[in-house]
């Protein structure tokens, strides 16, 4: 899946006593109706986030998962 949309916060890098560490990101997608999408970037792809800001514009590719 893919969204487009403007960075509107970038968390902090958690790390868990078993090594485990995730980042997450908020995005509010350009559509007709603007939603906040929270996207989770798990251990080595949390790097990825360094580069943004708060308002960029970005387009990202998701892999769905849930329990």
């Amino acid at each position: 899946m893919e969204l487009q949309g403007t960075v509107k916060r970038i968390g902090a890098i958690q790390t868990f006593a078993s090594g485990f560490e995730k980042r997450e990101l908020v995005i509010v997608t350009d559509e007709q109706y603007p939603q906040p999408i929270s996207i989770e970037f798990l251990k080595d792809k949390c790097d990825f986030l360094d580069p943004l800001k708060e308002g960029d514009k970005v387009k990202i590719s998701i892999n769905i998962g849930g329990r």
